[in-house]
């Protein structure tokens, strides 16, 4: 089963050579959704135009997707995202991820992405400290500078919206911050299941911005501001 969300999109310019019509982005992340695995399922969600993965999903999982829609993929890296699969994956089976901090512009949007989860245990895995989050998040603040909108993928959520209140899946002080000063429309996450979090909903609204929790698979649609 996905999901699905419409999200108003502050930039007539992405919609101009598209005659109106939405962009269509598939967010996925963290546990894969059978439904994609059939035809028809596909077809029902209709035309694709970015693939965009939130983390802790194998790498043969996502490069089926990308190619099962013929569309881009942009990824981060979850803090689950090593091993045997993620080694091979380094011959080509997919792009790189979305470099930490720096945007990326992909069919008339910026990405920003950013991987890892907070340091919680000694365990192998894409875990980052906080100060280096922090010098992240403020180099990337330099780098997208006066551009907007921009579109945020990350694999924790920032503290404090979307997140747990266990210590492994806390969110980053700095991402608050960022969202504070970027005021993005939408910020795309994993790593938070919703039975952790206690709450039935996968948005979180701060100020200008939407917080999702992509979990699974959603179609979302970027449309025209009003």
């Amino acid at each position: 089963m996905s999901h699905r969300l419409r999200v108003a999109w502050p930039d007539a310019k992405l919609f101009v050579a598209r005659g109106g019509a939405p962009f269509r982005i598939l967010a996925v992340s963290d546990e894969e959704a059978r439904s994609l695995e059939r035809p028809e399922s596909r077809e029902a969600m209709g035309p694709i135009d970015l693939v965009i993965g939130a983390g802790d999903l194998e790498p043969s999982y996502l490069s089926f997707v990308a190619d099962a829609f013929g569309v881009p993929l942009r990824y981060v890296r979850g803090n689950h995202d090593v091993g045997t699969a993620w080694q091979v994956n380094e011959r080509g089976m997919l792009p790189e991820p979305l470099p930490d901090g720096r945007p990326v512009s992909e069919q008339g949007i910026t990405l920003l992405g950013f991987s890892g989860s907070g340091q919680y245990a000694e365990e192998v895995g894409v875990q980052v400290a906080g100060w280096v989050m922090w010098r992240r998040v403020l180099l990337a603040r330099l780098r997208v500078g006066g551009v907007r909108p921009v579109l945020v993928v990350s694999h924790a959520a920032p503290r404090g919206l979307g997140d747990a209140q266990d210590y492994a899946h806390r969110g980053f002080a700095a991402f608050r911050w960022l969202v504070d000063r970027l005021r993005p429309p939408l910020w795309v996450h994993g790593h938070t299941a919703l039975v952790r979090r206690g709450l039935d909903s996968r948005c979180v609204t701060h100020g200008d911005t939407l917080l999702y929790n992509s979990t699974g698979a959603t179609v979302i649609e970027l449309v025209p501001a009003a």
